[in-house]
C-alpha cells in the first residue's frame, strides 16, 4: 500500500492491525521494510495480535525517488508523516541504524507518544563521524560532484550527497540533550563495522533518562540478524510494550 506525505511523496507501507501499544519499525541506510529484522517483527506481531506499521522511506524499497535525492531531515518528516497517518495512539519505536537515528529524533521531539523505544545498531550523526574521516578528494567531490560514494558489503556502492551531510549536521543527536523518559533498550553488537561500541556507550552516556540500558552481544555485527539476535529485538519490544 502506499501513502502520500504532505510533502508530495509517495511511501510504501504495510500495516498489521492489532492491540497496542503498535510497534512501528523504521528500516537502516539503503535497506527496507522488506529486511529480516522488519519481517521476523511483524511476524511476531501477528502471532501476538499486536499492530505493527513498517515502511520505505524516501528512495529506498517501493518508495518513490532515489536514496541520493534525500537527507536526514526528509526521512525524518516521512517519518513523522507516515507514522502520525497511520499509527494512532502510543506506539513502541523500533529504529535500525539510520532508523534508530530517526527514533531518537522523533523520541526527542515527542516523548509522550512513545511507550518505548529499541534501537538496533543506532548511527546518530553518522554523517559526522564521515566527514571527520574525509580525505581532501572527499572534499573535493562533495564541491565538485555533491556526492562522495563508499563500497558497501550489502550490495551496490553507497552513494552520500551533500544533502545528507547538510541535513543530518542539522538534525544532530549529540548536539542538543537526549531526555528519554521512556524506557529504552540500545542493542549493538560488538563487532560492528560500521558502528563502533563507542558509538553506542557514547549515545548511552548522553541519553538521559529513568531506564536506558544498552546491550551488548559478543561477535554480532552490524545487521544484527541472526536467530539469537531477532529474538532480543522481540524480548526487547514484548518488555516495553507489555
Amino acid at each position: 500500500m502506499f501513502h502520500r506525505t504532505a510533502s508530495g511523496r509517495r511511501l510504501a507501507y504495510e500495516r498489521l492491525e492489532g492491540q497496542g501499544p503498535g510497534v512501528v519499525f523504521l528500516h537502516g541506510f539503503k535497506s527496507d521494510m522488506g529486511g529480516t529484522k522488519a519481517v521476523d517483527l511483524e511476524a511476531w506481531c501477528r502471532a501476538q495480535g499486536r499492530a505493527m506499521l513498517r515502511f520505505d522511506l524516501s528512495g529506498h524499497g517501493s518508495s518513490e525517488g532515489r536514496v541520493e535525492e534525500f537527507g536526514v531531515g526528509d526521512w525524518l518528516k516521512d517519518a513523522r508523516d507516515v507514522i502520525d497517518a497511520l499509527a494512532p495512539g502510543r506506539q513502541v519505536l523500533v529504529g535500525s541504524s539510520l532508523g534508530g537515528w530517526l527514533a531518537l529524533l522523533l523520541a526527542r521531539e515527542r516523548p509522550e507518544r512513545w511507550a518505548g523505544l529499541v534501537t538496533i545498531a543506532a548511527a546518530p550523526d553518522f554523517t559526522a563521524r564521515m566527514q571527520a574521516e574525509f580525505t581532501d578528494a572527499d572534499h573535493e567531490a562533495l564541491v565538485r560532484e555533491g556526492r562522495i560514494t563508499r563500497p558497501s558489503e550489502y550490495g551496490e556502492d553507497y552513494v552520500f550527497s551533500r544533502r545528507l551531510f547538510d541535513q543530518g549536521a542539522e538534525n544532530s543527536v549529540f548536539g542538543q540533550p537526549l531526555a528519554l523518559p521512556m524506557p529504552v533498550r540500545f542493542l549493538q553488537g560488538t563487532a560492528d563495522a560500521d558502528v563502533p561500541i563507542e558509538d553506542a556507550l557514547r549515545l548511552l552516556s548522553h541519553a538521559e533518562g529513568p531506564d536506558i540500558r544498552l546491550m551488548l552481544v559478543k561477535d554480532a555485527d552490524h545487521r544484527f540478524s541472526g536467530p539469537g539476535e531477532l529474538r532480543m529485538i522481540r524480548e526487547a519490544v514484548t518488555e516495553l510494550a507489555g
